[in-house]
């Protein structure tokens, strides 16, 4: 269907639209006219993407004469595939009503693990080998040596690229990445260095939150990216968890073990280069007097990863003289890391901001401040000198240099924490040196001033008004979507005690209380003996999660769950979690019904749907705090607290409640969808807790389903899935419409279908 919005003619490849779905068209292109940033918040399974995706493009279509460009950001590589697959819906769609003028290039950009068509790089294990596999045969001093001694080893589809040069282009289209290696194995060219080429003049590019946020990828790949852009963070609920990462470096004794070993190994080749080919280091020496931390623009293949600091704050002057040397420059390194190793020989916690860690370093191992913030831009120099291309051999020594760079460049926003021992195993020494950013802005500020328009949007951004604090900016829009349906099959309960009316709760004080875990366990039997097909439940903590399954296998209560469904459960292991779901899908379809246990901010609870007959039912045990006691988790409240005023109580449950409503939006993906979320934990009967989830739980939430013993919440599912049972007219009565057609759109005036909508 196609239909107007204001002055844009928005094309929408299916034949209705949802209500909500049209008032998000309408609030972001309010923010897109304004040129500011957004946060909306959209219930799960309302089709976002397909929303986003179609304004977008059409808006971009209206104004020909300046085309934006959409950045669209996602977590996962299953997510990027997703909105692609929805791209080249819309895509087609919109070249049937509009032809060759609707024609765009679509691509979504990944790692080379995903990307590369080279058999013998990509059967590399990891990330990190398959890009130093590539290096080996990319790298142009590679290349240099193989012109002339044709037995080594060069990759045939990068030749290939650089021999087509302007040449390699990719035709318009949607491509996914299984699409781009198709092209790259049918033209000969390499898809990975296609793909990074051709962002540039793409009209859409979908990739992970990394290569914006991380200053070491997207000073690479996201620098080039034109100001009229559009970027929109999908699945944005954790993006000041992601931002923090971004800055934060960890070194523990196998980092300084390896570091050592890498700098013997340098030291080796200088002196290799030393004995045959002087000139190179003597090269570098005059080009880093002059000021020139880098030769020029490096060839594609060359550029390794970008400094970890971000754009603004990197010095622009001459590498400081101390370091120009490559062995004077090796015995600075020596010097921090043997510092760096004394203090990890601590018996107490310490914690120290940067400033306060820097002056010691200049006291003791005579390194200063300046010196420690060109340490990554001279590793990276002096590896390209010395023609290094196992990288990911290298991977300690960059970490060392992560660390002085940032250490030796913010002042603020920062911690360094060093623990002797992991707290939840004191007798075990494992000492810890951590760079930890409490600051989520400083990594997303370069993002908002570059681009005019940043989309922050996702299904729990509840209580909306946190976010522009936390990452420190002025939406122009700010809305949070109700979900209109035509039948209530959502139902939420809040079950505070159990059948004996003992409270449940997972407080620390009574988490272990066998009559609390004896309620938990009485409540899953009675629910799997009446809900149909899947039920998810979720735990606070893996430790948690194996305690009480342990003691519900000691009692028999666990036996008498698998004698009406089967019981599988996620654990830290990837290939097993992906092997029980899968085996969970299969008890799901053939009717044997299933129970899966898993764990919040697990990877369960953050990328998997349980649509369908694969959850009727999610069951969250617990409120999912972090562990308060962790000493980054105390250092960024305070921070919080200080800075941006946001109270400790406040931050804490605003985390655990968004992470509690992904858990149990899991399991609505479409309106057709039906399912019951139990919150099992009486601190979820208070206001203050409850009211932080969003609106679209909320509204659902009956004030008789706020304290609810487990017989109760029985009798509540029983009645409730029998009403789901019933047929229904799925567009909605005609007071209520829950899904518009084009007439409906053009016969609504704007007052009327305001009234509607709100």
């Amino acid at each position: 269907m196609k239909f107007l919005i204001e002055d844009v003619t928005v094309y929408f490849p299916y034949d209705h639209i949802y209500p909500e779905q049209y008032s998000y068209m309408i609030e972001l292109k309010r923010a897109l006219d304004a040129k500011g940033h957004c946060l909306l918040e959209m219930p799960t399974g309302t089709g976002k993407t397909i929303a986003l995706l179609s304004l977008i493009t059409s808006y971009s279509f209206s104004r020909p004469h300046t085309p934006i460009k959409l950045i669209y950001c996602t977590r996962t590589v299953h997510e990027m595939e997703k909105t692609l697959a929805e791209l080249t819906l819309l895509h087609n769609y919109q070249l049937k009503h509009l032809g060759p003028q609707a024609r765009i290039l679509a691509i979504g950009l990944s790692s080379r693990k995903n990307l590369c068509v080279n058999p013998t790089v990509v059967a590399s294990e990891n990330r990190d080998s398959v890009d130093a596999g590539c290096r080996k045969l990319t790298a142009s001093w590679v290349r240099a040596m193989a012109a002339e001694n044709p037995d080594v080893p060069t990759c045939g589809f990068f030749e290939n690229y650089e021999k087509a040069a302007s040449a390699a282009v990719l035709p318009p289209g949607v491509y996914t990445l299984q699409e781009l290696r198709a092209f790259g194995k049918q033209k000969g060219w390499c898809p990975y260095f296609l793909a990074r080429h051709m962002v540039q003049v793409a009209n859409v590019v979908v990739y992970s939150y990394q290569y914006l946020l991380d200053p070491k990828v997207a000073g690479i790949i996201s620098k080039e990216m034109q100001k009229e852009s559009v970027v929109v963070f999908d699945e944005a609920h954790n993006i000041d968890n992601v931002c923090i990462e971004a800055l934060s470096v960890s070194i523990r004794r196998q980092t300084l073990e390896g570091a050592t070993r890498n700098l013997t190994r340098i030291s080796q080749e200088i002196d290799g280069f030393k004995a045959t080919d002087a000139s190179k280091l003597r090269a570098e020496y005059n080009r880093l007097v002059e000021g020139l931390a880098l030769r020029g623009n490096l060839p594609i293949a060359d550029n390794w990863l970008s400094n970890p600091a971000l754009p603004d704050d990197i010095l622009k002057e001459a590498v400081p003289g101390n370091i120009r040397k490559a062995e004077h420059f090796l015995h600075v390194l020596r010097r921090l890391v043997q510092y760096l190793s004394g203090r990890l020989d601590t018996e107490n916690v310490e914690k120290e901001s940067p400033v306060g860690f820097v002056s010691p370093i200049s006291s003791h191992a005579g390194i200063d401040q300046k010196t420690l913030k060109f340490c990554y831009d001279r590793l990276h120099s002096l590896m390209l000198t010395l023609e290094i291309t196992d990288t990911d051999e290298f991977l300690h020594i960059q970490t060392i240099c992560d660390f002085a760079t940032l250490v030796g460049t913010y002042g603020r926003g920062f911690s360094i924490i060093i623990e002797p021992f992991d707290e939840r195993m004191p007798s075990i020494p494992d000492p810890i040196l951590q760079l930890s950013c409490h600051d989520a802005s400083l990594a997303i500020k370069p993002v908002f001033e570059r681009f005019q328009s940043v989309v922050i949007t996702s299904g729990t951004l509840s209580p909306i008004d946190l976010f522009p604090r936390l990452l420190d900016f002025h939406p122009v829009v700010s809305r949070s979507f109700k979900m209109s349906l035509t039948r209530d099959c959502i139902c939420p309960m809040v079950l505070t005690r159990g059948s004996d009316q003992l409270p449940v709760s997972t407080k620390f004080d009574m988490r272990s209380d066998p009559g609390v875990v004896r309620n938990y366990g009485k409540l899953l039997l009675e629910m799997v003996s009446v809900v149909p097909d899947g039920i998810v439940c979720f735990f606070v903590s893996y430790s948690y999660m194996d305690g009480i399954i342990n003691t519900w296998n000691d009692t028999g209560i666990l036996k008498d769950i698998m004698q009406h469904k089967l019981v599988f459960i996620e654990t830290q292991d990837v290939v097993e979690t992906t092997l029980a779901l899968d085996n969970y899908r299969r008890a799901c379809d053939c009717g044997r019904g299933a129970v899966f246990f898993s764990v919040a901010r697990g990877k369960v609870a953050e990328g998997i749907d349980f649509d369908r007959h694969y959850g009727r039912l999610v069951i969250m045990f617990g409120v999912p705090f972090q562990y308060t006691l962790s000493k980054i988790l105390l250092a960024r409240l305070e921070y919080l607290r200080d800075t941006f005023q946001i109270k400790e109580g406040d931050f804490l449950t605003f985390d655990a409640l968004r992470q509690a409503a992904q858990c149990v939006g899991r399991v609505i993906r479409s309106k057709a969808d039906y399912g019951m979320m139990i919150f099992a934990d009486k601190r979820y009967s208070r206001h203050d807790k409850r009211s932080k989830l969003p609106s679209w739980i909320l509204s659902h939430l009956q004030d008789a389903n706020l304290n609810l013993s487990t017989d109760m919440a029985l009798h509540i599912a029983r009645e409730f899935l029998r009403k789901m049972a019933q047929p229904y007219d799925k567009t909605g009565s005609s007071d209520r419409k829950t899904l518009l057609s084009q007439e409906d759109l053009e016969k609504m005036g704007n007052g009327s279908m305001h009234e509607m909508l709100y």
